[in-house]
């Protein structure tokens, strides 16, 4: 249950064998976020680190969808979740507990409750990382995750437009104002390349999110073309993070990954005793 008014929540509370937990977050929806979030734990796995992608974007749980899978996870033990295995990733969504197009309407507490839950009663096992895809805006489910573990660093998800930075800037505030260290920013939807020409075109602009992250003092983690064939693969369940680096619409999810690798090792390594804080 979430704490009382005018009571401090608890300390967060770090997850045995989990050495770093990553959160993609955006100001705003439509920015190619969970598509963000499944590539990057795809190719983290595919670099030879152990990974598990949790799916709290409660609103619009797409992973299932994205991964190509609809099986439920079973309940071991004293009441504890098995994650499933896809594609060498370890996976939990609220989508796989509820299936179908049946809408969740759930209020504060009860996403306080599911969060809690998916952190602290999922068998997650010794993990690399723990990519955790957020759902869009500063609402209630951010600020569970954040009071529930320490993360150790959140990754804010773009695209070039004005109105998709203006949100991104809030995000970028809210994470600050909650301590928490942000890797960088990554511009989704950066350009398209066209098939016949083979022109790069600016559909929503392009440079916006490097040029935010320069005002604002972090890091900007790369670019990400708008590539047909990455919603194509996203929508038949096969990413294309699981064609590995040389796959051309891969490449540059690809560098985005090792990017926030390296942002996250220079995080850990700053933090003292290797542990992150958050006060």
């Amino acid at each position: 249950m979430p704490p009382r008014p005018g009571q401090a929540p608890p300390a967060p509370q770090p997850l045995p064998g989990v050495e770093a937990i990553v959160a993609i977050g955006s100001g705003k929806g439509g920015v190619g976020k969970t598509t963000l979030a499944v590539n990057l734990a795809l190719a983290l796995e595919k670099l030879g680190h152990k990974t598990g992608l949790l799916d709290a974007d409660v609103y619009g749980p797409n992973v299932p969808l994205m991964l190509g899978t609809s099986a439920q996870p079973r309940v071991i033990g004293e009441n504890r979740i098995e994650p499933l295995t896809v594609h060498g990733l370890k996976v939990i969504s609220v989508g796989l507990l509820n299936p179908g197009d049946k809408p969740l309407i759930w209020r504060g507490p009860m996403l306080h409750s599911i969060i809690r839950q998916f952190l602290g009663q999922v068998e997650w096992g010794a993990l690399d990382y723990l990519i955790i895809d957020l759902p869009p805006g500063t609402g209630d489910v951010a600020l569970s995750l954040i009071q529930t573990v320490p993360l150790t660093a959140a990754v804010v998800a773009s695209t070039p437009s004005d109105v998709s930075l203006q949100d991104a800037r809030k995000a970028i505030e809210m994470f600050r104002q909650m301590k928490v260290d942000i890797a960088g920013v990554v511009e989704n939807m950066s350009y398209f390349v066209c098939p016949h020409c083979h022109h790069e075109i600016d559909i929503f602009a392009r440079g916006g999110a490097e040029k935010t992250a320069r005002q604002f003092g972090v890091d900007f983690l790369g670019s990400i073309q708008l590539d047909p064939e990455i919603r194509r693969s996203g929508d038949a369940g096969t990413p294309v993070a699981l064609g590995g680096e040389s796959f051309e619409p891969a490449k540059a999810l690809f560098e985005f990954a090792r990017r926030v690798a390296r942002k996250v090792d220079d995080i850990k390594s700053a933090a003292p005793e290797g542990i992150i804080q958050i006060q």
